[in-house]
């Protein structure tokens, strides 16, 4: 169980991270995506970074 929280946090992370950037114009990749510079999808990355935070921090808390 562990370990799966981990993957599913990193993964959220990273995601979230990609969706964050593009949100905010910082990530204009790819080009014919239709969420940059739509502050929308920052928010939706921030939260789901916040999400992934909460996995990795559950996972370290099974140990």
């Amino acid at each position: 169980m562990t370990a799966i929280l981990k993957i599913v946090g990193i993964a959220a992370l990273l995601v979230g991270g990609l969706w964050a950037g593009q949100g905010l114009g910082l990530i204009m990749w790819p080009a014919s995506s239709f969420m940059l510079a739509q502050p929308r999808w920052a928010y939706i990355g921030a939260g789901l970074m916040v999400l992934g935070a909460l996995a990795l921090w559950r996972a370290g808390k099974q140990r």
